[in-house]
């Protein structure tokens, strides 16, 4: 389904659906980060108060798994968001979507 971290393969290399078909677009991506950066905000604070560590073990923990919570949420998000622009059929404002086994 990908051909890189978070960027869509042309088809499927199974069925050969075509995914430029599909708009995902950065919708996931700024709900994600939102969501994400709220979680790791608040259980950054609290261990803060909790253990007061040195700046650098924020650092070295926070960044990484902040990334990684972001590059693997994006893939999951994207991914949903794409099977249900497929089961719904959904395409641009004012056009008929082609049916999913019809080439456009």
């Amino acid at each position: 389904m990908f051909d890189g971290i978070v960027q869509f393969a042309d088809k499927c290399r199974a069925c050969g659906l075509d995914y430029t078909r599909f708009n995902v677009g950065d919708g996931p991506a700024a709900f994600l980060t939102l969501i994400i950066g709220a979680v790791l905000v608040g259980l950054a604070l609290w261990l803060e108060v909790a253990m007061a560590p040195p700046f650098w073990v924020h650092m070295l923990l926070w960044i990484p798994l902040t990334v990684l919570a972001v590059l693997a949420g994006l893939r999951i998000a994207k991914a949903a968001l794409l099977i249900a622009e497929y089961r719904n059929k959904a395409g641009e404002a004012g056009t008929v979507p082609a049916a999913p086994d019809e080439a456009p």
